[in-house]
């Protein structure tokens, strides 16, 4: 068979399904073959697109995503996405074509470098030198993919590869034998490791969990749960970790970081055990490093070994998989203080709603979508003001359901993300929480949303502001408002009209429930263009270099 029916051959065996993409003209043969090959190809309007709805896709559902771009500026074009899915460890496949080996290096038309490109920004990339290593590279970028530490992986595809006509079966050998490759997931940890954690949890006074996204990389959502209440140790998230954690847990403190609960970085401030979960110690979490949780010993529980000891220097460092570690860790633990002081920090810091005056306040609309939506509800989100108040405000109940951006910060990230995640799971509401800035970076894919018919909900927070540069040029550039006026937006229920999705605009607290409503029980995709103040921010907020415990509040004040 041809190299594209051996492709498509192996994306079934796998359990692909569904892949996004866009033709070009040294990806043809794959697009020949995809045309009967029984796989769902959607047709994205931007390559970034197709590499964030492939995100979507995965994040939604844990499985690989897989992407299709052609060479030159099609594949330069899904590198953002590529990065991001790195630095978020989301395992997707990227399948790029290439010009034929001949031309490599001639500076052929649309060639590129896309090897060289994707080194920065992949777990691992292949560029196809001969069709007999078709078959195991296929095999070996889906096992990278989904082991370990998941990350995405590029496979370039070189026009004469995809044509060459063999009998491929024969070259494929078994998994385990290719490259020597070896389970990345395998702990290293002794017995005397974990006696030392659990002694270590049991003489803490103050011991707090730190929650990232390796919680639910891991699938150890419920041995958190478990190890939560069996020990009743307070807890902070990650904007990756949200969802992991029980959220009725009395000492469960929410998001952490610069826009984190001013409870939750104090607390962690005044912790002496840090017990940190599938963590980056990202300095948007940490602050101030050196003044990062300065009282506390570490334990640091990583699936990928680089991570510890890389930022934050760990007393005791246990490389390995979450789900199968945490459980080993389990200690009574007596710290009635402790809890009191939890309690104290909550009543103290209390998360407040009222606002005066007629006009919308984005955290309280927030805070009605999320009760208001239903457990299965995916929310996807953008990159700025509009995703900090989502972390801060809204509730969920598995990181599935929660799909951000969060160590790239890709704005236009939100809107793909959501057409992934409502072909991963047509049955499940879908919302995309977006800006005014972030939607106009990928706002042709609603043309997909369009074609595909999907009853995507678009949340469009618009302060005719690019509204996070904007706060940070109000408190650190001496309010020099510099390129951050967007109120020459179009009509936005007007573009919507143009790819036939209804919607309605709000100015008012009064119009928020009723509009939700209408959203919600919308069959069909729908806008809720929703009209804010320019000047409103994000509260609290940790100035850059600050130590975690030194919050602005809306006032400006330290606290």
């Amino acid at each position: 068979m041809l190299g594209t029916q051996w492709i498509v051959k192996t994306l079934k065996e796998k359990g692909v399904t569904t892949v996004f993409g866009y033709p070009g003209g040294q990806i043809m043969p794959l697009y020949d073959a995809l045309y009967d090959g029984g796989i769902e190809h959607v047709l994205c309007r931007h390559e970034q697109g197709a590499a964030m709805a492939a995100i979507g896709y995965a994040r939604a559902t844990g499985k690989i995503g897989v992407c299709i771009a052609t060479s030159g500026p099609g594949a330069t074009n899904i590198i953002t996405g590529l990065a991001d899915a790195l630095i978020d460890s989301v395992p997707i496949v990227a399948i790029t074509g290439q010009v034929p080996n001949k031309l490599i290096g001639t500076d052929a038309f649309q060639e590129v470098d896309v090897l060289g490109l994707s080194l920065a920004c992949t777990k691992h990339s292949y560029l196809i030198d001969q069709a007999e290593n078709l078959p195991n590279i296929l095999e070996e970028a889906f096992y990278l993919a989904n082991s370990g530490r998941p990350g995405p992986i590029l496979i370039d595809v070189p026009k004469d590869i995809q044509l060459a006509d063999l009998n491929y079966q024969k070259y494929l050998s078994p998994i385990t034998t290719q490259r020597n490759l070896t389970n990345t997931s395998k702990s290293n940890i002794s017995p005397a490791d974990i006696e030392l954690a659990k002694t270590m949890i049991s003489q803490a006074k103050k011991p707090m969990l730190y929650i990232g996204g390796g919680v639910g990389l891991s699938g150890a959502i419920d041995e958190l749960r478990q190890f939560m209440n069996f020990t009743q140790i307070p807890s902070v998230s990650t904007l990756k970790g949200l969802g992991a954690a029980d959220i009725n847990n009395p000492y469960y403190l929410g998001l952490i970081g610069m826009h984190g609960s001013k409870a939750a970085n104090l607390a962690v401030q005044e912790c002496d055990l840090l017990i940190a979960l599938g963590v980056r110690f990202d300095d948007r979490v940490t602050g101030n490093l050196n003044e990062f949780a300065r009282h506390a010993k570490v334990i640091h529980i990583d699936i990928d070994q680089a991570e510890i000891n890389k930022l934050k220097q760990t007393h005791l460092g246990l490389q390995g998989d979450i789900k199968n570690v945490l459980p080993l860790i389990h200690q009574t633990v007596t710290i009635d203080d402790w809890h009191n002081k939890i309690q104290e920090l909550k009543n103290l810091y209390p998360t407040r709603y009222d606002h005066p005056g007629d006009p919308i306040y984005a955290p309280a609309l927030l805070k009605i979508l999320s009760e208001r939506k239903s457990p299965t509800t995916i929310v996807t989100t953008d990159v700025g003001q509009h995703q900090m108040w989502t972390a801060q405000h809204m509730q969920f109940n598995d990181p599935k359901n929660f799909i951000t951006s969060s160590g790239l910060g890709t704005m236009g990230f939100g809107l793909p993300a959501a057409i992934g995640a409502q072909l991963a799971r047509p049955n499940d509401c879908v919302i995309c929480i977006s800006g005014d800035g972030s939607i106009m970076m990928n706002i042709q894919e609603l043309t997909t949303i369009k074609r595909k018919k999907l009853p995507i909900k678009i949340v469009l927070i618009d302060n005719q502001r690019l509204g996070m540069v904007r706060q940070w040029q109000e408190l650190f550039f001496n309010q020099r408002y510099s390129e951050t006026n967007l109120s020459d937006n179009p009509d936005f229920l007007m573009l919507a009209k143009a790819f036939d999705i209804e919607g309605e605009k709000i100015t008012k607290k009064s119009e928020i429930e009723p509009a939700i409503t209408n959203m919600l029980n919308s069959p069909n995709a729908y806008l809720l263009h929703v009209c804010i103040d320019e000047l409103e921010n994000v509260w609290p907020l940790v100035p850059p270099g600050a130590s975690n415990e030194n919050m602005l509040d809306k006032k400006g004040n330290n606290k």
